[in-house]
């Protein structure tokens, strides 16, 4: 049984999240840790400078929220963490990943498509790449 699970989350397919969620705490052990994970687009900087100020940290809170309330109704516990994070998808979850210790992933992954084969999606990235074990959910 896994101690420190991550599980990413789209929030721009969050059908993905109830699954996800219950297959992490089906895999976790007593008293482990879930960390939910949204990875913000980044924002180019012509585009933020007509931003009104703290937008970023709203938008982060804003998610943060989403999450939790995304954990509640899959039944997790009270050991959960939303964290959110700016920048490329796969770079921060591996980043996250290796930071706080994670021993399992649990990502959703898609139908690949064309593109997907020459630059590879998310969830290929993260398996290549992880430090820990990873679940793939299809």
């Amino acid at each position: 049984m896994y101690k420190n699970i991550l599980v990413p989350i789209d929030l721009a397919h969050k059908e993905t999240a109830g699954p996800m969620i219950s297959d992490a705490l089906a895999l976790a052990g007593k008293d482990a840790k879930l960390t939910l994970l949204y990875v913000m687009p980044d924002i180019p900087g012509i585009v933020s400078a007509h931003l009104p100020e703290g937008s970023t940290d709203q938008a982060k809170a804003s998610a943060e929220a989403e999450l939790r309330e995304l954990a509640r109704n899959s039944g997790a516990n009270d050991n959960i963490e939303a964290l959110t994070s700016v920048g490329p998808p796969h770079h921060n979850i591996l980043e996250t990943a290796k930071r706080d210790d994670i021993d399992l992933i649990v990502i959703a992954s898609h139908q690949p498509e064309f593109s997907d084969y020459l630059l590879g999606s998310v969830a290929a990235r993260v398996v290549r790449h992880a430090p820990c074990s990873v679940h793939v959910m299809r």
